[in-house]
This record gives structure tokens, sequence and C-alpha cells, in this order.
């Protein structure tokens, strides 16, 4: 059946299975970004943004979420005008390979509308459920601080 989804703030209209997951919908389309890890929601790489909550998209029906605005790590930032989250990450070498980075900066980034300047406590309890293989999450802690204090000290939108 086809079902139309608001992704990235673009209407796509897409062929779904009734029991198809949220990421398989997106992958079978071609949103790449969001990656399948587990598919337990135990990893948090497939996380995306449903009406600006983080949610594990591999425990989510696709129809679910039909109705609601779907955001990818691209609907923040593109590789050639990426979100100052996603220059900072790359700048501080918190996404050595990149796997998990996806959906780390979608909760960092989801943290940092909410709470423009949150402790390292606050920070590592925003990326419990993503995990990293490759930078033990100190890289990734300082990137979401630097992020939050350069936008703190240049007033720069959280969007």
């Amino acid at each position: 059946m086809k079902i139309k989804f608001n992704i990235n703030s673009k209407i796509e209209e897409l062929e779904i299975r009734p029991d198809a997951t949220l990421l398989n919908v997106l992958r079978d389309n071609g949103f790449t970004e969001v990656k399948c890890g587990c598919s337990e929601g135990e990893c948090g790489a497939c996380i995306v943004l449903i009406d600006d909550k983080t949610v594990n998209s591999c425990q989510v029906l696709a129809m679910s979420a039909a109705s609601k605005k779907i955001k990818t790590v691209k609907g923040i930032g593109t590789l050639h005008n990426p979100h100052l989250l996603q220059k900072i990450f790359a700048s501080t070498g918190a996404d050595q390979c990149g796997f998990c980075s996806p959906g780390m900066v979608l909760s960092a980034y989801s943290l940092l509308k909410e709470n423009p300047n949150p402790t390292e406590k606050e920070i590592a309890e925003a990326l419990d459920g993503n995990l990293c293989r490759c930078t033990g999450y100190v890289k990734i802690i300082e990137a979401v601080r630097r992020t939050a204090q350069i936008m703190n000290e240049n007033l720069i939108s959280r969007e």
C-alpha cells in the first residue's frame, strides 16, 4: 500500500507493507543515513526524530509514523550544509567509523533543543542507548559540550 510520510520536511509517498518497520521503509527508500544495527532497539544506530522526539526506528511500525514529522540526520544538515553539531563531531574526531554518528547526532540535537546548556551527566544520559565501538564516548561528549558552548556564545539557533 502507498502511504504519505513527512520526511525531512518533504512529503514522500512510499510503498509499504502493513508490518514494515520505519527503519526498513526508510532504508528501502534511499534513506541510508538511518543505520540498521541490532533491530532490537538497543544500539541507537537507527534513531530518527518523530515529532522532535528520538525513537529507535526499528521499533516503530511505519504506518504509525505516517501522520507525524520524521527527521533523519540529513534533515538537520547535509554534506554541503552541515549543522554546527555535525561540523564539530567531524572536527573533534567524535565520528571515527561513522556508523553510530547519525543516532548520536540526532540524540545530541534533541538534547540541545531542550537544554541549551547541558551538564556532562545530562549529555551522557541523552546519549544513553547509543552504542559506539570506536571512540569510548569521550570525544562525543566533548563534541556535544563544545557545540552547546558555541551556540550559547554566538546565540546560534538550535534548529
